[in-house]
């Protein structure tokens, strides 16, 4: 029985080498992974790199308990990411953190106090009436408005503007043909303005664009509605929707009862409208989802369902639109946080409670535009937990303290090794070399893969991890150091020092880890960063001490400077206080001879 168990344990002793070959290879891999990505660096969180960092924590609303589920979450960051970017902002990021909280960071260059009140608002989702609408800027060269109409029973919106390269859409109640026809609307829309086009004789009622509609007798109000609309015609005027700053303002401020401007992007292109005053608001809207259909060539839809008092709304706007012939006074607009999202024409009163938006669609724009329909009726509102701004001078400052205190600590374990292990240090240098190899690579990766980002709890978690590596090359250590103080040569001793020392090693690291697991878990913000970082670096440490450290040991245990116990090998069995070696002793072959019994004699 115990001829095999050699055999396994030599076999085992002769192939270290294949465990070092294992990890170089994965240091090739991530460290050619981060260098082909682009992410040489990993990325720095609000609190080195400098912005602000807002937490907002999702709340129910009465009467809907169950509100805060995954998709009312992502639907919620979508909108965020939406807000965020009409600020101007590049590379702010929205992601849920947990069940119910939201973290927005903005980088540095960005006014926090207007960011803040974006994103922790609700969304305000309204359907109005386009009154007219053109090409935006360099698009109006070459983009021209493009619409189809197509009646059922109960709907026919369809097509927004587009390029002459995208698609029509159609919006139907059950079925539709799509279809277009291309015009140029640009300056119709003017003469339209200064003679009081309406998409109708109820629109034009509350609508401030037509001085023509007020009665001679009432001179003032007449005045003042011609003001209005001169105004309303020199913003849609100067409007260029290709700019950021400007769309990020037009009609943000206006008022459900007001005439006003706004952008919206169809087909790639940027578009101007002027919106009528909202006949439809978004919490009439009960459900709204992405369909294909599988029955007819309409492919992607988006199927409306409306509340009571919004079945109500809608029919009558619909209604009215219909009437009108000519485009884009038969548009009704979708509009959110004063964006237009989408444009469908009408054709016919839609009075079912329902309706269906068809055409071009992919999966994701039909997706995208439920969202966006369902997000109006959405019942979460947020509170803000915290907003946490620090200038980008702050951030290097800590960066540079943070790494300041990772190389001191380094500095000092490696003084420490040095000190007490001697030549044993040379093989937890490199341990400690390939740990903060793989750390900072994969690091660098999970930049873009999952947002995470190096924030100053994170740099304290790495430090951290240095005394945890460290930790595990001692007990490795001290054990090989018991087994020689027992007598025994340093190969033996490597192998029958391995099992205990592997036993306190994964103890100790799994307590470690259950402990992040833990602070992971319960805690948001800042926090989770240290504890992501120090699950990590546990869980390299038990990878380096298996792949890296234990199959180094087993090498130099052949080289003769360590076998010997060299004075500077941190091995001297005489500096250790070593027992005398261990030796067997024969019992003799033969019968022990003794005094003879007198009873025998």
């Amino acid at each position: 029985m115990a001829a095999p168990k050699r055999g396994r344990s030599a076999s085992a002793q002769s192939k270290p080498g294949r465990s070092l070959a294992l990890i170089l290879i994965a240091i090739v891999a991530l460290t050619g992974g981060m260098f082909a990505s682009g992410n040489t660096t990993p990325r720095l969180g609000i609190d080195l790199a400098g912005g602000t960092s807002i937490t907002l924590q999702a709340r129910n609303e009465p009467g809907q308990p169950n509100a805060i589920n995954k998709t009312n979450m992502n639907t919620a960051v979508e909108i965020m990411n939406r807000r965020v970017n009409g600020l101007g902002v590049s590379e702010a990021e929205v992601q849920t953190q947990g069940t119910s909280n939201i973290i927005v960071n903005i980088p540095k260059g960005t006014n926090s106090a207007e960011a803040r009140q974006q994103v922790g608002t609700t969304a305000k989702l309204y359907f109005r009436p386009v009154l007219a609408q053109e090409a935006s800027g360099a698009a109006a060269s070459s983009a021209s408005p493009s619409a189809s109409a197509s009646g059922s029973s109960t709907a026919s919106p369809s097509a927004s503007p587009s390029s002459s390269a995208s698609g029509s859409q159609t919006a139907t109640g059950s079925s539709a043909s799509p279809s277009s026809s291309a015009t140029s609307q640009g300056r119709a829309v003017t003469d339209g303005l200064k003679a009081g086009s309406t998409p109708s004789s109820s629109a034009s009622a509350s609508s401030s664009a037509s001085p023509s509609a007020t009665s001679s007798a009432d001179a003032s109000a007449s005045a003042s509605a011609s003001a209005a609309a001169s105004k309303l015609e020199a913003e849609y005027t100067a409007l260029d929707c290709t700019k950021a700053a400007q769309r990020a303002t037009a009609g943000k401020s206006a008022k459900p009862t007001d005439t006003t401007v706004a952008c919206g992007k169809i087909g790639g292109a940027w578009f101007k409208y002027v919106l009528g005053p909202a006949r439809v608001d978004g919490t009439d809207v009960k459900k709204a989802q992405a369909v294909f259909d599988t029955q007819g060539a309409a492919g992607w839809q988006v199927q409306m369902t409306f509340t009571g008092s919004g079945s109500k709304k809608f029919a009558d706007v619909t209604g009215e639109l219909a009437k009108n012939t000519t485009q884009p006074t038969n548009e009704f607009g979708i509009v959110l946080d004063g964006e237009v999202v989408s444009s469908p024409t009408v054709s016919q009163s839609i009075t079912g409670g329902s309706a269906e938006i068809s055409g071009s669609f992919t999966q994701q724009e039909a997706q995208s535009l439920a969202n966006v329909l369902s997000y109006g009726a959405l019942p979460l509102s947020f509170r803000t937990e915290s907003v946490t701004t620090v200038t980008a001078a702050l951030g290097g400052q800590q960066l540079h303290a943070g790494l300041l205190a990772g190389a001191i600590g380094l500095a000092l374990v490696i003084i420490y090794l040095v000190a007490f292990y001697r030549g044993l240090s040379l093989i937890a240098i490199p341990s400690l070399l390939v740990s903060a190899i793989l750390t900072y690579t994969i690091m660098s990766l999970l930049g873009p893969t999952i947002h995470f980002a190096l924030n100053l709890p994170a740099v304290c978690g790495a430090i951290v991890a240095i005394g945890i590596t460290a930790d595990s090359f001692i007990v490795f250590f001290e054990r090989i150091r018991d087994e020689i103080r027992e007598g025994r040569t340093l190969r033996p001793a490597v192998e029958r020092a391995w099992p205990r020392a592997r036993r306190t090693i994964l103890v100790s690291d799994f307590v470690s880890f259950l402990a992040a697991a833990v602070l992971f878990i319960v805690t948001v913000g800042k926090v989770q960063g240290f504890a992501f970082t120090l699950g990590l670096t546990t869980v390299l440490d038990v990878v380096v001490v298996f792949f890296f450290t234990k199959p180094l040991m087993t090498i130099v245990a052949r080289r003769k400077f360590f076998a010997s116990g060299h004075k500077w090998s941190g091995l001297d069995p005489k500096g250790l206080g070593a027992k005398a070696p261990l030796r067997r002793t024969r019992r003799p072959a033969g019968p022990v001879a003794g005094p003879v019994d007198p009873k025998e004699a």
